[in-house]
């Protein structure tokens, strides 16, 4: 015991015996598995995600073998009935994670907007009105800033590409100046993205729907409608009955000409927001359940005997209750979360932010599709989300954030040039199927998104950490104490 107690102590110093008896490697593993819990977030993940594809993309050997296991065939196929098809034709890795993990992702956005909408930072138009207006202006500027650079181009489809601002890599550059954040400014910064989101949602339906069927249009209508009459008048609770209309839902807007993630935003606006029970029935529940147990048998319940009718069907009952007093809405978005933030779109930053550098001419940063997706998310997003924001809030429209000022809006403003996921998912859309042209586009695109995605990031940074408050040294140090 004592043993294993010292072992798993990160404060001591490992001697020569640890190395024969495998506590060190337990040490090791400890030590790893504390810092990963407390410093890897979705931001970081994403961002290693990302360095590993810009380094096996440019390692000689491997990175066709990078290249070819994305153009690989998926399959899941029943007989002749493959589910990972589109228009008659396997989709590919590379299409799979963009056309259905990424409706996953979508369908997390979806989910959250409905939250926010309904009781968070949406649901009040005066409280939503300062960031609303800043996302608009962070819409409008990128795009009009592209397009007088794309003008008369081969590149012009690609305006929508730096109007998006990836929460993750955002609130993660708060996340590093900490309690130095006003919670004022953190709402802010993520209901601007959430309306962002919004934004590109609209963008990708409107702008990037291919060959329409009306056939598989109007399956997909009828399962929405199932959904509807499920969650609203039926009131059905179980994730499963979402879980699988949605999917079919999602199968036929893939083969729609609609891009499916759209399918995903959707399925979950009809996902209920309201729980079985009320947080008074649960807690009365709760209480008559737990009556039925004995104090005195507390210690030998369940040891060393299995369970009794009775004793289950109590457990069971709160274990339904429990199930019941949470909505489908918030137990879906809390489950999908960590598998979105550190799987999907790890997974789609690999995929896609792959970059072949050994034989770009170093000018094509400063020049191209390069050139005007970073001029959009630097200088664009800054003055849109900045200016717009300024004459809301002069106009009277809406108040000023808590505790913060003009400098730290214009810190807030130039984070909200941080694109990357949406922006590589745009870009992917623009010109991912336009042969070794929208191959060559795509990629200098992708080169664009990272550098000007890098730049808002460091620059809103230095801005931050210039313009927030220190905290006050005797403060510090009574809570250090």
């Amino acid at each position: 015991m004592s043993t294993r107690a010292s072992s798993e102590s990160p404060s001591r110093d490992p001697n020569p015996s640890d190395f024969e008896s495998g506590g060190f490697a337990h040490h090791i593993f400890y030590s790893a598995r504390q810092a990963l819990r407390h410093h890897a977030t979705g931001g970081n993940v994403l961002i290693l995600a990302t360095l590993c594809a810009l380094i096996v993309a440019n390692i000689p050997g491997i990175n066709t073998l990078y290249n070819d296991f994305w153009n690989q065939e998926m399959r899941l196929q029943v007989g002749d009935f493959n589910i990972f098809s589109h228009a008659g034709h396997p989709m590919t890795v590379l299409q799979f994670i963009n056309d259905a993990l990424m409706a996953l992702f979508f369908f997390t956005i979806g989910l959250e907007i409905k939250r926010e909408v309904l009781v968070g930072e949406l649901s009040s138009i005066r409280q939503a009105l300062l960031p609303i207006m800043g996302a608009i202006g962070g819409m409008i500027f990128p795009v009009g800033l592209f397009l007088i650079f794309a003008y008369g181009t081969d590149y012009v489809d690609g305006a929508a590409i730096p109007m998006a601002t990836d929460i993750a890599f955002s609130l993660g550059v708060l996340g590093i100046l900490g309690s130095r954040v006003p919670l004022s400014l953190k709402i802010f910064l993520t209901t601007l993205a959430v309306v962002d989101d919004i934004g590109g949602i609209i963008v990708i339906a409107a702008f990037y729907s291919t060959h329409i069927d009306l056939a598989f249009i109007g399956y997909a209508a009828v399962g929405l409608a199932i959904l509807i009459v499920g969650g609203g008048m039926l009131k059905i609770q179980s994730k499963i009955f979402y879980v699988l209309v949605g999917g079919i839902v999602w199968f036929c807007f893939l083969n729609s000409g609609i891009h499916p993630t759209i399918a995903g935003v959707l399925v979950a606006f009809c996902v209920p927001s309201v729980p079985v029970y009320a947080p008074g029935k649960y807690v009365k529940i709760i209480r008559r359940s737990i009556r039925n147990f004995d104090e005195a048998d507390d210690e030998n319940l369940g040891q060393g005997k299995l369970l009794n009718h009775e004793e289950m069907d109590w457990l069971k009952e709160i274990e339904s209750a429990s199930d019941k007093v949470i909505s489908p809405l918030q137990d879906l978005e809390d489950s999908l979360h960590p598998v979105v933030n550190f799987l999907i779109i790890p997974l789609f930053a690999f995929a896609n932010a792959g970059i072949f550098l050994l034989d770009m001419n170093p000018l094509t940063v400063i020049s191209g599709i390069s050139l005007a997706i970073i001029i959009g998310l630097v200088v664009g997003k800054f003055v849109g989300i900045f200016l717009f924001s300024w004459l809301t809030v002069k106009i009277g429209l809406a108040p000023m954030p808590d505790r913060s000022n003009w400098k730290m809006i214009a810190g807030i403003s130039m984070l909200g040039g941080i694109g990357f996921t949406v922006s590589l998912f745009i870009a992917n859309l623009s010109f991912g199927d336009g042969g070794a042209a929208g191959l060559a586009l795509l990629n200098d695109a992708k080169l664009g998104i990272v550098v000007g995605s890098l730049l808002a990031g460091i620059l809103g940074y230095i801005l931050l950490a210039r313009f927030l408050p220190h905290p006050d040294p005797a403060n510090a140090e009574e809570h250090g104490n």
